[in-house]
């Protein structure tokens, strides 16, 4: 029988089979052996131990079509990113860092501002003339007025889509208005610190309907880009392609070097001060960090 891990807990994987429901099920020693280990998200085969308390053993994992690192999870169609517009104010930087990790992972990304209700339509007007114009899909919703719910629907719809961002941006909010059937905690801002609480524990796969499941990850405060060399950066940043051409130098990076289509293009108005700002971090960032 087959079906796809939608959540691993102390060594128990619970697999879903479409019209039959939910297996606890563990895993043979031979993916021990293998040193393979079953990721959620995974499309597996089971053998059914006990029908009655739908308990099986996991047999093999079907070929992936896509593993991510962060989230560790397998076979996912696009990542949608939830940021608040307000409460809390969003961390550009943490976006872009995250548009990075997915980017060179080849993850489509749809990128979701909630709480429009909170902020004035020319701001959100800006981010949604940068954010396009790094290749995503744009989602302005507010949950609290009922707003872009549809749209959410519509992105999500025949896809497996891993639903990220930091705490207190409305991620379980979203997920409990468009599958009501599944209540998932919610926490509240904290006063205090102006930040979520962390009610997502683990990553875990739910099915919303056919062929359609959203993974809610944890969420995050902080997202470090491993294993990437700085003159490898300018690659992940889209909107610097088309101005590429432009520049004196082959291999530009567009930091100190005359002559530059990207600086051109920035100073121009035609690129995001922020992206821009933020790509210099990280650059920098990845410059100073020290191999091991």
């Amino acid at each position: 029988m087959e079906g796809r891990i939608v959540k691993g807990i102390a060594g128990f994987y619970y697999v879903h089979v479409e019209d039959k429901g939910v297996y606890e099920c563990k895993a043979k020693g031979i993916f021990r052996n293998r040193k393979e280990k079953p990721l959620v998200g995974d499309k597996v085969e089971i053998d059914i131990l006990n029908e009655d308390t739908m308990e099986g053993n996991i047999r093999d994992i079907l070929p992936r079509t896509s593993e991510l690192i962060r989230p560790n999870v397998a076979n996912i169609d696009q990542a949608m990113i939830v940021f608040a517009l307000k409460d809390p104010e969003p961390n550009l930087n943490l976006l872009d860092r995250f548009l990075v990790g997915m980017e060179r992972q080849q993850v489509k990304t749809v990128i979701c501002f909630n709480k429009a209700d909170l902020v004035e339509a020319e701001w959100i007007e800006e981010l949604i003339r940068t954010y396009s114009a790094c290749g995503c899909d744009i989602i302005t919703a507010s949950v609290y007025e009922k707003l872009g719910i549809e749209a959410i629907k519509s992105a999500l719809q025949g896809k497996t889509t891993a639903l990220a961002g930091p705490s207190g941006v409305g991620k379980s909010s979203i997920f409990n208005t468009i599958s009501p059937e599944f209540k998932m905690e919610t926490g509240r801002v904290s006063d205090k610190i102006r930040r979520g609480k962390h009610t997502t524990r683990h990553s875990e796969l739910i099915y919303i309907g056919e062929d359609t499941y959203i993974m809610d990850t944890p969420g995050f405060s902080s997202f470090y880009i491993e294993g990437l060399e700085k003159e490898e950066l300018k690659d992940f940043f889209y909107e610097f392609s088309e101005h590429e051409p432009y520049c004196k130098f082959q291999g530009c990076v567009h930091i100190n070097e005359p002559v530059c289509g990207v600086k051109d293009a920035l100073e121009e108005g035609k690129i995001s001060r922020s992206r821009y700002e933020n790509y210099k971090l990280l650059y920098n960032e990845l410059k100073d960090k020290k191999k091991w």
